[in-house]
């Protein structure tokens, strides 16, 4: 198979009328765009050093594989507000099928014919995950089998993703955000993507659906 080549360095999504409309928005993808940032920079440290991303389009492999991927409620608003207000076609209907039946599914209730359905709002913990020189094997999850092959996040700009996303839990003042970083507070505050209950998505979408109608 090709391997993947280094990724260029990320842009930043852009939604000006919702971000204007939604304040939060722009706070989590700014947030995500540092974060894409510093796994491009990671990416490019290792290739550097002769080693080669095993992560291409169209594998779908942690998606399916990965039960625990951790979402933060800054996150689910995002997803749950792409899903509802920018995501058209096909991928609507099958993924509005799937979100009611996610939790007897096997995989990602996101991911749609092997396609992250929701990729440009996708969370940092999907973001981060990178493999280098092996693709995973069947049923593999290499942080646990092979910890040295998965990308190891530079903290800047962990951190500064993490200071980005902490005013809206409340956070403000040197002090205080010190103290979470230093803490790990905001980590508390996450839920696994896959046990979360989608209805209340389901419902969106389709109130969603009823005023474009109308």
């Amino acid at each position: 198979m090709t391997l993947a080549a280094s990724p260029p360095p990320a842009q930043r999504l852009r939604f000006p009328e919702d971000e204007r409309r939604l304040p939060w928005l722009g706070t989590l993808l700014e947030a995500l765009h540092v974060t894409d940032q510093g796994v491009a920079e990671a990416v490019r440290r290792e290739t550097a050093q002769g080693r080669r991303l095993a992560c291409r389009k169209g594998c779908a492999h942690c998606c399916r594989t990965h039960v625990d991927i951790p979402v933060y409620p800054l996150e689910l608003m995002g997803i749950a507000w792409y899903v509802a207000e920018k995501l058209q076609g096909p991928d609507r209907e099958t993924l509005r099928t799937q979100l009611r039946r996610a939790e007897h599914l096997d995989a990602c209730p996101f991911l749609v014919e092997d396609r992250c359905a929701i990729h440009p709002l996708r969370p940092q913990a999907c973001r981060l995950f990178n493999v280098f020189d092996r693709p995973c094997g069947p049923g593999e999850d290499a942080w646990y089998t092979r910890r040295r092959d998965v990308l190891t996040p530079l903290d800047s700009y962990r951190r500064r993703a993490t200071e980005l996303m902490l005013p809206f839990y409340g956070v403000r003042g040197r002090h205080a955000v010190r103290e979470a970083l230093r803490t790990g507070a905001i980590h508390r505050l996450a839920r696994s993507l896959r046990s979360c209950r989608w209805e209340a998505l389901v419902a969106r979408m389709e109130r969603e659906d009823a005023r474009v109608r109308s």
